[in-house]
């Protein structure tokens, strides 16, 4: 059985405006590994939000192709996206987009609710996750009832509680002060170890990615090994 969870095949990517063309990515090749924390890291505009967002096909490429697990992402249906989305992908943001009218323990478990899967089963989930992250104890709480790391914890449950084969993260720390941005890397490296769920984790902190297992770094477009920049 392969190692590789999701391979990206000479992805190119180019956005038009009027005659204007601008490309974005040029032929990226990846391979990311089963149960690996992976860090991208490069500037704004590099292109590595797009990278991430066609790895989870919140964007088409204009070229390449994005397989997941063996299953090409871009020659399926709308709805298989979909589905895969919600069950195989999980999804951090900078900004957590918690949904503020609910509490900690309804924001994580929604995406299992939307999923069909029976309310019961999805609570219990739901409130185990938050004790993992360390937020047993505010799982009545509303978004702002709680600190900037402590709903960016509710938004890492949230992107676990369907069991997620990849987590796809976008700039997860760059809306937190240093110390809890560090927590939550070290909240991400143990969840990645004692659940085996692989990570992409885009960003612009070299020194954060470097707490991962392996760093590449995105140029105008290029994919590199973090080290071929130096």
């Amino acid at each position: 059985m392969s190692d590789i969870l999701l391979q990206v095949n000479q992805v190119s990517k180019t956005y038009h405006e009027a005659s204007v063309a601008t490309q974005v990515l040029s032929d990226v090749e990846l391979k990311v590994y089963k149960g690996e924390q992976l860090a991208i890291i490069g500037s704004s505009g590099s292109g590595k939000s797009t990278l991430l967002h066609i790895m989870g096909t919140l964007d088409q490429p204009t070229s390449g192709s994005v397989f997941l697990d063996g299953e090409d992402l871009y020659q399926i249906s709308n709805q298989r996206q979909a589905q895969i989305r919600n069950q195989d992908l999980g999804f951090i943001y900078q900004f957590h987009h918690l949904l503020p009218e609910f509490t900690a323990l309804e924001n994580v478990a929604m995406p299992g609710l939307i999923a069909g899967q029976p309310k019961g089963d999805v609570t219990h989930r739901a409130k185990a996750l938050l004790e993992r992250v360390g937020l047993g104890h505010r799982i009545e709480h509303t978004p702002a009832e709680l600190s900037g790391g402590e709903r960016q914890r509710v938004a890492i449950a949230r992107a676990l509680i369907n069991q997620p084969k990849l987590v796809l993260a976008d700039e997860p720390t760059g809306n937190l002060d240093a110390k809890s941005g560090d927590s939550v890397y070290t909240l991400i490296k143990e969840l990645a170890a004692s659940l085996g769920t692989s990570f992409v984790i885009v960003t612009h902190d070299a020194k954060l990615a470097q707490r991962m297992d392996r760093q590449l770094q995105m140029v105008d477009g290029h994919l590199l090994l973090a080290q071929d920049t130096k």
